[in-house]
């Protein structure tokens, strides 16, 4: 079921990347930087970062270029320590 929910999550962040990046183009009404960051830190980091750089949306943004990897590591991180604290990494 987790594995799901990370597909799912993951494939929410890659599209609102996209879906941004369009409406910027055509001056539509935007996803907020706010929702961006929000479906990554809901575990839409791997997501978030490729669709920043497969549709080159939000690049020359250095909260994004610094911030979207930070909270990546932040979860691998948070993922090791889960990890070997549950027993599983004996």
């Amino acid at each position: 079921m987790f594995f799901y929910y990370l597909l799912f999550i993951n494939l929410l962040a890659f599209s609102f990347m996209g879906i941004d990046k369009y409406k910027a183009k055509h001056h539509k009404w935007r996803i907020s930087e706010k929702t961006l960051f929000v479906s990554a830190i809901l575990l839409g980091s791997v997501g978030a970062i490729v669709g920043m750089y497969v549709f080159r949306h939000k690049t020359k943004h250095k909260q994004f270029v610094y911030g979207m990897p930070a909270i990546f590591i932040v979860q691998l991180l948070l993922f090791v320590v889960w990890f070997y604290i549950s027993g599983s990494g004996k």
